[in-house]
Formats: C-alpha cells, structure tokens, sequence
C-alpha cells in the first residue's frame, strides 16, 4: 500500500468540484474567475485542485502550481516564481519578453539596484496581467496562509483586474491556521465580495464517504476501518496516516503529530536524520544540498532517501530535489526537534547556502534561527535590496525593519550593512511607501535625527498622506538644510513648491519652482529638474498660459530623465494639455506614445499609466473615433468592487450612453455603491443623468444632476458640464426653479479659472443656451455659439448641437438654415452610431417633415419589432414573441414612428414594406 493510492480517486467532493469546474467553463468562455478554496489541514484542498488541473488540461488550458512555504515574508513572489517554472511554449516566451517577470525564475537577469521598488511592483503585477491573457491558463496558488504579503497583493490585484481573459486563478488555504490577526483574513473578506470569486470550503468527509476512502486507499479489514473512520473525523489525509500506521503495525497514537512522527520513527537513525535536515529546509528541498547538511557519505544517504520516499514521507519535487508528502510532516519533525539541534542545523543550512551563494531572503531566514546575527543582518540588507529589484517593496520593507532591529546588538553593524543608520532607514521608508503606507514611511524618518534629504523625503510622504500643513513644515526644514548648490537642495525646492501647490501659498510656487530647476540643471539632478518644469507648466496652466504649458510638457517629455513614472506623469500632462487646447492630433499621439512606454515596461496599472489609458479614450470619442474609443472602454470593467475601478469603469458610459448601449444598465448598477466618491459620482451620475434626458426621464436626470452638483466642490470645473446637463433636464421639464443658480454657479465657476480649455468654454457656452430653452426662448445665435465652441474637435458634442441649433432655427421660421444644421447632424449621428441622438434627430426631422423616413438608423431589434408590427401584432403578442415586456416594446415602436417618419403602426407597416425592412 502506498500513498500514491490517493491519486486513484476523488470520493465525496463532487459538488465542490462542479462549482471549480463551473469557473473553469466560464474562463474557457472569456469570463474570468477565480476560486478560494479553504479547509483544515488534511483535508483534501490539494487532491480537488489536482482534478481540476487533469480536466483543466483536456481542455486546452495551461496549468500553472505555485506553493507558498512557511518561511514568513521572507521570499517576495516564491509561489508565482514556483508556478512560472512550468511555463512551456508560448507561455515562456511570453515570460522571456517580460523581463520582470524572468527575474523572478532561476538565472533570471537581475536588473540593478536602479530599479524602484514601488514602480516595480506595479511593472510586475501589469506584465502578469499580460501574460495570462496569452493563452487560457489555470494558475493555481498553494497554501496562501503562508504567502508573502506582496504574493498577497497579487492575487487582490488579478481577482479585480482579470475580466475577459481566459483565466481561472485557484488559491488554496487552511481555515484552521487562520487566526484572528492572520493577514489573509483581511484579504479574503475583500475578495469574497467580489462577484467574479467563488469560495468553496471543504468540509469534513461524512462516514460513508470515509469508508469509501479508505477502501479505495487498500484497506480491507472491516474493523480496522471503522476504527480509523471513527478517530479521523471526516479528515482524508488524518485517516491515511491512521490506516497506514494501523498496516505497518504501529500503535494508534493519540494526536496527529504522534501520528506522524510514529511513522517517523519507524526509519533507520540514517533516514531519520535524513528527515529531520529536510524539515529544517523547509516544505521542499535539493538532493545536493540534503545530502550535505545530513554528513552522511553518498550510498548511505541514497539508502536513507529510498526508505523514506517508500514509506511516503518524502516525495520527488522537480527534476533534482524533494517535498514532504504533507506541510503537516514538515510541521511535525520540525517541531519535534530540540532546541539546540534546530539551531545547529539552521546554522549548517546558512553555512551551505552561503558557499553555494544561496538566496539572501534565505540565508537571513537560517542565520536568525541560527542565531548568528551578525551574518543575519548582512543577509537582511541584501535580501531586502534584491526585493527592491523584483518589485516586492512589503518584503524590502521587513527585511529593512530587520536589519534596524538588529542594529544596536550587532557590532560594527555599519560595515556589515554596508550603509549608515539613516540611508537603511530612507531605504526603509522608501519601501514603506512604495506598498502604500505612507503613515509608516512618515514613523520611521521621525525615528532618525532630521536632515535635509530626510526631511524632505517626510515632506514627500506628508504631502501625499494629505497632511499638507505638516508637510509645508518638513520642505521648509529641508529648504533650510540643504547645501547651497546642491541635488539635495533642489530636490527640497522642487518638493517645496509642490506642497505649495492649490493652497493660499500658490503665489509662491513659480519663483520655487524656478530656483528648483535652476539648481537642479546646474548640479545634475535630473528628476528634481523634471518636477520642476512639470510644476512650472502646471502654473502656466493655470495662469491661462496654455501656449506656455504646452512649450514646458513639450521640453519635459524630450528626454527620458531615468525615473519611468516621472516620464509616465510628464506625457500625460503634454498630452492633457494639447487635448485641452483642442489639438486632437497632437494629443493623440502623445497619448498613445504614453501608453504604448506604459505597456512595454509593465505599468499599465500605474497611476499615470491608468491616466493615459482615460485620456488615450477621450481624445478617441472626443475626435469621433469610436471604433478605438470603444476598443479601449472594453478593457474598462464593469464588474467593480474599489473606488479606481470605478473610476475607470465610468469613463466607459461616454461611448455607452452616446452609442444607446444596452450595457449602460449593468455598468451603472455596478457603480451605484461608489456614488459617494465625488469623481465616480460626477462621472456616473453626471452620464447617467444624460442616459435618462435620452429616455425621456427628465425627473430622474434632474435628481442625477442636482446630487452630483451638492457634493462638488463649488469651484471644480465640472460644475459648468453638470450645471448644463441640470438645465437641460429643467427645460425639458418646463420648469424654471433653480435655473437662475445653476447658471450662475456654472459662470463663477469659469470666472474662476482663467486658463480653462475649449472644453469648458463650450459646455458654459451650451449652459447658456440651455438657460435661454429653461425659459423658452430658442435662441439661435446661443446655440450657434455652443456649436462653434464645440467645433475645436468634439465630433459628437457637435452634433447635438447641431440638433438643437436646428430646433431654434425652425422656431424662428429659418427652414432652410435648420434643414441644413439638421442634414449635418443626422450625418455625424449615424457616422458615429450615435442612437439616442439619432432617435431624437429623426423625430425632429419627422415634426419638421424634412423626410419621409430614415430606415437606415433602426437597430437590429427595431427591425424585429417592426415586421410584428407589420403583421398586425399587438405590443403584448410582440413582446412574447421576443421574450421582453411589453413597455419595452412600446418604447421600440415610439422609436420607429419617429425613425420613419410617421404617426402611426399603420403607415409604419406601410413604409417597411415600401423600403424592403420585412
């Protein structure tokens, strides 16, 4: 009897597996998923993963393994590393054109101490992102109880970002191990909320479940396996050790880790101290590297494997290494040993690894257990500066903390470390930062005797814990300390006239920013120069100075300055402006050239890399280039559970709202819990405003628009846009109540900014236009100014102007100027498959009579409900027949009788067989 017997089958576990393979179909389908599996230990979470894996592959599926170990944080990404091992095919070669992702793999290229942590993180997490998409891939992540906490990060990350691609992502974990402070708590409360999660618990096997395990395991003696039922407790792996023990004639112990080692125990002295090293080691462990630390000659350690890998305690791992069959074998040998000998053998593992130039992360994990430390803090710097480099800033943030606990018991600990107290801990807080605890990175340079470079790196990190007070503060001090003519010096200014920025000190930002830059060109110091001129360009900005903004991003985006995010934040802001001044081109191109940097180095998920990706599809559905506005909303996903995915799911409801999309409903479903952030809100509610003016809903529009406008900050300039689209709703009402305000608010908020682009000129322009229809006049030269506003290259918001221009124009008796206005608009409308206005558009031409019908802009449905309606079918029979409610098709038919031209379902059914439509 061996325990490979296990493998033979999966007894009792049907329903779970069906909901596992149950996401395995939907990621086959384009619908990404991922799957929680949680149990004691013992359970069976690995044998139902293994199933899912077989049936992944006759699938087609790739199947990725990663497994944690219990070595703490120590090893930054081990799982993903593990699981990468087996990439083969397209898949490899997906890895080796993600550099930063081949760094995480043996011999992988290590790209210097340049790389910044936090940017890294953020390369590595959108480089994975990419390289799921390659093929359908099942990942699979082991024991995530002991993942490291950037390990954690990732898998928050892909549960959220992963949408269309064909991936099932599987993590597995003991409930049983999870105490009330463990950090993946926190972490899988987050994600069960999400709808693409599905959590499965194992239960303990019932008594017949058991029996049939067993059986299939070998056993045959009736009373042997009622025994072993009894003591197991629905525990599959519990009742495999009890029946092995109970063949090989061992006594029935109490307690697992009895269990365990009384099969331990039954080696020679050689294999139990074969077995002992190897729970040193870890849950794995290289033949080459066992054989050493146990001492024992080569035959004999051979001799020793073979007994232990027959009785399946140990199992084959890889081409050339080992594993306990079970964590729980590792747990119980290693627990079991002495004090003094766990130490020795740590330490004969540190020695080893050393001369094999082992894994810093490990070597500091043998030498603390060894309690050498001295070489543990060594070990502590270097581990933490190699996470650095792969992008795991929480992993460089503990190894750091470590090194700093260690400082003052270790002499000479400076030499050691290879750097002063206080460069380890700007290290530390770097880190800190980077993973976003910009609180902790705040505590630890508090903790260090202030300076200029310190105190202006805790000026940084204040600014952007929002403690601006503070912060001002800090750069002041910094300003003060630096040395004349120094990079320090200008890297203080720069930060300096950043905290200054939008606050009653703003005046002093330019004459800051100028000294900034002047020394940093003088001293070299090229990001503080970047910073500098960026902050330059954003006054003139605001100064009204677009032509000066412009020049600035221009010249600052001319030269890589080595810090990718300050070169991401440089094209946004060129780009930005361009699009600002009505420059669609122009914009476009740097735009796409923003995005294009962000993809190859990985930081499409950055924050300047997310920025461009909005503003790549602005200037697409502002230029009227819909096919590629709509090309990069289908990566905004709907299905959101944090406010910067809401962020980036509401700019898809432009094209959405604008093209009539059927999808508007969901997407705003989705975003309705996140209306309390004001920017989800002004976005969301201000396009879902415009989706029920479009439904004839001018109520709901108007509630839409006056909730958006009661949180907004009186002078952001979205009151202008959403004061608009309020006095639209009010004129379509016919009321005039608030109409006075709303104008009022939209010109102080203008009036306030000098430097406001074309943009925000033509919604004032359209807010006044609208003001004037509140109180019934059609005044024409109003909207022909919101017309030429909007003419700087906003295809669509033209169009809608056109619309109401036309309207105005039949109102004060000018046919032939009106049909002409109209005659462009229902072009650029059907250009641009823009619906709703097209519905509206057709119903004005059918009231002005300037067409008998316009068949071409029916939608696939209304075709449908129009050879019903030519068959003299009622709404009711209708909507049975298409399977939608009846007030649907009464919407449907309203859009026909305007599309064609008509009054009612008689002359519709006329004009569809007179135009060939049935």
């Amino acid at each position: 009897m061996g325990w490979q017997k296990e493998q033979s089958a999966l007894i009792g576990r049907s329903a779970e597996l069906g909901r596992l393979a149950a996401v395995l179909d939907s990621a086959a389908g384009g619908l990404a998923g991922v799957a929680l599996v949680g149990g004691d230990a013992g359970i069976g979470k690995t044998r139902l993963v293994t199933e899912l894996s077989e049936r992944a592959r006759a699938d087609g599926f790739a199947v990725l393994v990663g497994q944690c170990a219990e070595l703490g944080d120590a090893l930054p990404y081990l799982p993903l590393a593990d699981a990468l091992r087996g990439a083969e095919g397209e898949l490899r070669a997906a890895i080796d054109a993600r550099p930063v992702l081949g760094r995480l793999l043996p011999g992988g290229t290590d790209l210097g101490s340049a790389a910044a942590s936090g940017l890294t993180q953020q390369q590595l997490f959108g480089s994975m992102l990419g390289f799921l998409a390659v093929q359908p891939v099942l990942l699979i992540l082991e024991d995530l109880h002991w993942a490291d906490q950037s390990t954690r990060d990732l898998l928050v990350f892909l549960s959220r970002m992963l949408q269309t691609e064909r991936v099932c992502l599987v993590g597995t974990y003991r409930t049983d191990d999870l105490h009330r402070r463990h950090p993946l708590r926190r972490v899988l409360a987050e994600l069960k909320r999400l709808p693409s999660v599905t959590a499965v618990e194992l239960s303990p096997l019932d008594r017949g479940e058991m029996a049939d395990y067993l059986t299939a395991l070998g056993g045959d003696d009736a009373q042997v396996i009622s025994e072993v039922v009894d003591r197991a407790e629905g525990n599959p792996f519990y009742a495999e050790e009890l029946l092995e023990a109970a063949t090989e004639g061992s006594a029935m112990t109490d307690g697992l880790a009895s269990l365990l080692l009384s099969r331990a125990e039954l080696l020679s002295d050689a294999a139990q101290r074969v077995l002992r090293g190897a729970a040193v080691a870890g849950r794995r462990v290289d033949h080459d590297l066992l054989r050493e630390a146990s001492g024992l000659d080569e035959l004999t350690f051979e001799e020793a494997m073979r007994e232990i890998v027959s009785r399946g305690l140990l199992r084959l791992s890889g081409d050339y290494g080992y594993a306990f069959r079970h964590a729980l074998l590792q747990e119980a040998v290693y627990t079991d040993l002495l004090p003094g000998e766990r130490t020795r053998m740590h330490s004969a593992f540190a020695r080893l690894l050393t001369a094999r130039e082992g894994a810093a992360a490990e070597l500091a994990y043998h030498y603390l257990a060894g309690h050498d430390l001295a070489d543990a803090l060594s070990a502590s710097v270097e581990a933490g500066r190699r996470a650095e480099r792969l992008g795991a800033p929480a992993e460089a943030h503990r190894h750091f903390e470590q090194v700093l606990a260690l400082w003052d018991r270790v002499p000479d600990a400076e030499r050691l470390a290879g750097t002063d107290r206080v460069r380890l801990t700007l290290r530390a807080a770097a880190a800190a930062a980077d993973m976003g605890d910009n609180h902790r990175a705040v505590a630890q340079l508090r903790e260090v005797p202030p300076s200029a470079e310190t105190s202006e790196r805790l000026a940084y990190y204040l600014y952007d814990s929002d403690d601006v007070p503070r912060a001002v503060v800090a750069a002041e001090a910094a300003v003060a300390a630096a040395p004349p003519g120094s990079p320090v010096l200008a890297r203080a200014l720069a930060t300096l006239a950043r905290t200054f920025s939008w606050s009653p000190r703003h005046a002093e930002v330019r004459p800051l920013a100028e000294h900034a830059l002047e020394v940093a060109r003088a001293t070299g110091a090229s990001d503080a120069e970047k910073s500098a001129m960026i902050t330059l360009a954003s006054c003139a900005e605001f100064e009204g100075d677009l032509a000066r903004a412009e020049e600035l991003f221009g010249s600052v985006v001319v030269h890589d300055s080595g810090d990718l995010a300050m070169d991401l934040r440089a094209i946004f802001h060129h780009a930005r402006v361009q699009f600002a001044r009505g420059s669609m081109a122009a914009a476009a191109v740097i735009a796409d050239r923003g995005v294009r940097l962000a993809k190859d180095s990985g930081l499409s998920w950055s924050t300047y890399g997310t920025d461009l990706r909005f503003l790549q599809f602005l200037i697409h559905y502002t230029a009227g280039d819909w096919a590629r506005a709509q090309e990069t909303a289908a990566g905004f996903g709907t299905r959101v559970g944090k406010i910067p995915e809401a962020i980036l799911s509401s700019f898809a409801l432009f094209i959405e709202v604008a093209m009539g999309s059927p999808a508007v409903e969901e997407r705003l479903t989705w975003l309705r819990p996140f209306w309390s952030d004001s920017l989800v809100a002004y976005m969301s509610r201000g396009l879902a405003a415009e989706h029920a003016l479009w439904r004839q809903e001018p109520e709901l529009a108007l509630e839409h628009a006056t909730a958006v406008l009661d949180a907004m900050d009186p002078a952001d300039a979205g009151n202008i846009r959403i004061g608009a689209v309020a006095l639209w709703a009010l004129a379509d009402l016919g009321r005039t109540e608030g109409a006075d305000e709303l104008l009022a608010r939209a010109r102080a908020t203008a009036a306030a900014r000098p430097g406001m682009g074309f943009e925000g000129r033509a919604w004032l322009a359209r807010a006044e236009a609208e003001w004037h229809r509140v109180h019934g006049r059609a005044d024409v030269e109003a909207w022909r100014a919101v017309v030429e506003a909007f003419d700087a290259g906003f295809v669509y918001e033209v169009a809608r102007s056109r619309w109401r221009l036309a309207e105005a124009l039949l109102t004060s008796g000018d046919r032939i100027s009106a049909l002409k206005e109209w005659e462009r608009a229902v072009e650029d409308a059907t250009s641009l498959g823009a619906r709703p206005l097209g519905t509206a558009l057709a119903e004005l031409g059918r009231r002005a009579r300037f067409t008998p019908a316009q068949p071409g802009m029916l939608t696939g449905r209304e075709r449908e409900v129009l050879a019903l309606v030519a068959e003299g079918l009622p709404n009711r029979e209708i909507g049975e027949r298409l399977f939608i409610a009846q007030k649907t098709v009464s919407v449907h038919v309203s859009n026909i009788l305007g599309k064609l031209g008509v009054s009612s379902r008689t002359q519709a059914a006329a004009v569809a067989r007179r135009e060939g439509l049935v």
